[in-house]
């Protein structure tokens, strides 16, 4: 992990000075000896993992760096092991002293660093221009559920949603945005929203609907109208057209690769996928 680092005499003057200047710095006295140390640790690790380039965790390891850890105990007034400093320009901004809950060590970085809601956002922004749908939408969705109120969270993942197809929801979190926060973002959402609901009925579909109702059991058409389902973002119908094809002829063509690439494209945790990975387990096995 990039924003942990262990602090030793080398290091020191960047760590506590340099880095310092541009992110938090959470500086834990730490000795394998306490079991409160160890635990803390497990903590702190977890917490470096969700705030990324705003903070970095260093650790000070008291029983290999003795000297160093005398002095700088001296220098705070250290008593107590484990304890945590919170560092920014230089200069110790908080302390914790003693064994700390996740949520005590939470609750002083909140007052020193963005909310969490706007770190995922953040990611999911980034995540978004990667073109990594997944975790962009996985981040927006974290945001959201932290903040059900906030009108640019609802707006990317708006966003996120039409592009993975998931219109519903798309329009649901569009017509929650209150009349006086419906800005030109807003706006431009709201429009490939709409222009993503009419390529969900296009001429193709249409044509192809009624060659299925005309020719039933031609497993061909089928395929070819779930393909294009998938392609205009209506991926429930596709695997249900999908998931009956296999039913009826579990090795037609590409069926079976179809079914598990749409699968593999919704997002992780989607109770979609579950759904239809069971279905398709019940016929398999």
């Amino acid at each position: 992990m990039n924003n942990m680092v262990n602090v030793n005499p080398q290091n020191l003057q960047q760590v506590l000075g340099e880095t310092s200047q541009q992110k938090l710095v959470l500086l834990s006295f730490y000795s394998a000896q306490s079991p409160e140390c160890q635990s803390q640790a497990a903590i702190l690790e977890k917490i470096a993992s969700q705030y990324g380039e705003h903070l970095l965790v260093a650790t000070l390891d008291c029983d290999i760096e003795q000297q160093l850890a005398a002095q700088l105990a001296q220098q705070i007034g250290l008593q107590t092991l484990p304890t945590l400093v919170f560092l920014k320009d230089s200069a110790p901004v908080d302390m914790l002293a003693g064994a700390q809950t996740e949520q005590q060590v939470r609750d002083v970085l909140a007052k020193h660093l963005p909310a969490q809601h706007e770190l995922l956002l953040e990611q999911a922004k980034q995540a978004l221009i990667a073109q990594d749908l997944n975790s962009a939408f996985n981040y927006a969705k974290q945001a959201y559920e932290l903040d059900t109120t906030n009108a640019r969270i609802k707006l990317v993942l708006a966003d996120i949603c039409i592009q993975i197809h998931k219109l519903d929801d798309a329009q649901a979190l569009l017509a929650s945005v209150a009349e006086n926060e419906r800005d030109a973002y807003f706006t431009n959402i709201q429009a490939k929203c709409e222009q993503a609901l009419l390529a969900q009925e296009s001429p193709e579909i249409k044509a192809l609907q009624s060659q299925v109702e005309k020719y039933p059991n031609d497993l061909e058409i089928q395929a070819e109208l779930a393909d294009a389902l998938n392609q205009a973002g209506r991926k429930e119908e596709a695997l249900e057209l999908l998931f009956n094809i296999l039913k009826k002829d579990l090795n037609f063509a590409q069926a079976k690769p179809t079914f598990l690439e749409v699968i593999a494209s919704l997002p992780d945790g989607d109770s979609l996928a579950a759904k239809y990975r069971r279905k398709l387990y019940s016929i398999l096995y």
